[in-house]
């Protein structure tokens, strides 16, 4: 399109702009995993207020989240929270460039270090959940 002062603006598609590319793809998808992270956040917390309430309320909340389609939620939900994940650990170094002894550490140090500290932390829980106080 031509402008009258003789510059030409190009046409953008208003919707499907990130459809174009496979990394804007990615970024929508990223994006979109945060709303099944919130809505599966909500429903811990609707959890909550319902053990408040009593044993009953709190069964009949139990009884909601073991249904099939809320399991099936629940892994569309894991599977979101492991890309979301993921596609913060390769950009942490960009997000949070380190440096030791004057020099900038390289960034799959620091994505390894991410990597290895969220399994070391899952480990933990896992154990504590399956030899401590779940019982």
């Amino acid at each position: 399109m031509k402008l009258s002062n003789g510059n030409f603006i190009r046409p953008v598609a208003r919707y499907s702009w990130w459809l174009r590319q496979g990394r804007y793809i990615r970024y929508m998808l990223r994006e979109l995993s945060s709303l099944f992270i919130g809505a599966f956040t909500l429903t811990l917390v609707w959890g909550l207020y319902r053990l408040g309430q009593g044993k009953a309320e709190f069964q009949a909340w139990t009884t909601a989240v073991w249904s099939n389609s809320a399991v099936v939620f629940s892994l569309l939900v894991l599977a979101f929270s492991i890309y979301h994940s993921y596609t913060w650990f390769m950009l942490t170094p960009k997000a949070m460039p380190l440096k030791l002894a004057g020099k900038r550490l390289s960034g799959w140090i620091i994505i390894t270090a991410h990597f290895g500290v969220c399994l070391l932390a899952s480990i933990i829980v896992w154990s504590a959940f399956i030899y401590g106080g779940a019982r």
